[in-house]
């Protein structure tokens, strides 16, 4: 498994707004594409101004498999809706390393 995070910075006024449009149309879309496992959205209670995504693929390859102009459309649809600026600050990748059972 491969974990994709990324970290926004948001007005808390728009946070909310921002929840439920990124749910509406981001999840809602990623859903489609195989290789999608599912995804947390984090609220940091010490930075109202922060949010973090992790995004669970099955595999990177599946990850990256998905055309960069599909992206940009769902970004594109995604900016328009939610009429208000936001920072995306941190985009990362992790591996699941998972440990044999010692049974």
């Amino acid at each position: 498994m491969v974990i994709e995070l990324l970290k926004f910075k948001i007005a808390p006024k728009q946070r909310e707004k921002y929840i439920q449009r990124d749910a509406e149309i981001w999840t809602a879309a990623l859903v489609n594409y195989p290789g999608f496992l599912g995804k947390e959205l984090w609220i940091n209670p010490n930075d109202p101004t922060e949010l973090v995504m992790v995004i669970r693929w099955e595999t990177r390859e599946q990850w990256k498999s998905i055309q960069q102009e599909e992206l940009d459309a769902i970004e594109e649809k995604f900016d328009k809706d939610l009429g208000f600026t936001y920072e995306m600050v941190e985009s990362s990748e992790y591996q699941v390393r998972k440990f044999p059972n010692k049974d």
